[in-house]
Formats: C-alpha cells, structure tokens, sequence
C-alpha cells in the first residue's frame, strides 16, 4: 500500500510540477492552516441572523474535527510524513512537525464542506472547490500520503454528521422545553 501511496505522490512530483504550481499551492494550503478560512467562514456566517444557525454548526463540526484529528488520532497513529520517508524531495514549505495521518486541512476543509452541505446551504459548492485545492495541494506539497488526504474526508464528513445530529437533538429539546 505505502508503495502504491509513494507512486502517487512521486508522479505528482514528477509529472505536475511546474513553477507556477510551485507559487500557488503553498498559497493554497496555506490557506487551510490550523482551519481558518473555515473559522473565519463560520464566524461570518454566525453573525448574519439568516445564516446563524448554520454557522455555529460549522463551528461546532471544526471543533470534533479539531478533537478527533489533532487531539487524539495524529498522536494516536503517530504516522511519518510522506517528506521524512523520502527526504530527496525538495520542499515549497516548512517541515510539518506534527503526524501526517489524517490530514488535518484537509480534515477541517471537508468538515466545513459537509456542514454547508447537510445544512443545505449554497456555499457548500465553492467551498468544495477550495477544500479539493487544499487537499491536492497537501499532495503536490509532499507532506501528506494520498490515504491522509481520504481519512481526512472521511474524518470531516463524521465530524460534520455530528454536529449536524447534535444540533438537531438540541433544537428539539429547546422545542420540547417551550411546550
């Protein structure tokens, strides 16, 4: 499996490299550093009444996500970047210092993802687009395998699908309480 994972990431290395990409993708996944741009989403959409609800659903699903990935599954795995096994490759940026397994931007990007999307608000669509950026680009970037980048969808859908489900069990007990 590792070999088939390193196939991947050297093909991408060695077939997709280009000096524009080489511009733009730590850009890109510097974007999903520590779950910003996702924070910073959810927090705007928490301050519109219309999108409140949303929002801190959003909000609540980064914060699982945060637990389960950062908290308790890297150290938990402890697996080795992709850049410390094969330390020819030349990196765009610095050296991760934290595990590599699962991928937590792209934990955080997909859990927004899912969140928007179970909510069913429309911002799901762009925001897809700009997690599918930074999970490809934690890829070009050397510093995650391929089954990183899936754990973290997976992780991020879960997280989502909680949040989404905790919200609901809190708003019919509020709904119940007001009876």
């Amino acid at each position: 499996m590792l070999s088939f994972e390193f196939a991947i990431l050297n093909f991408i290395q060695g077939h997709m490299r280009s000096n524009f990409l080489d511009l733009v993708m730590p850009l890109i996944s510097k974007l999903g550093n520590g779950g910003m741009i996702w924070l910073l989403l959810a927090l705007a959409l928490a301050v519109v009444p219309a999108t409140r609800k949303t929002g801190f659903v959003v909000l609540a699903a980064l914060a699982l996500d945060f637990l389960c990935c950062n908290l308790i599954a890297k150290p938990l795995i402890g697996r080795i970047r992709p850049c410390d096994v094969n330390t020819a490759v030349q990196l765009l940026v610095n050296r991760p210092t934290d595990f590599s397994f699962p991928s937590g931007h792209t934990a955080a990007s997909f859990t927004a993802v899912f969140a928007l999307y179970f909510r069913g608000a429309r911002l799901w669509k762009p925001a897809l687009a700009l997690a599918l950026l930074i999970a490809f680009s934690r890829l070009y970037l050397y510093v995650h395998y391929p089954s990183d980048i899936l754990a973290g969808v997976l992780l991020g859908e879960a997280a989502a699908w909680c949040a989404v489900y905790l919200s609901k069990i809190a708003a019919l007990k509020i709904f119940v309480r007001a009876k």
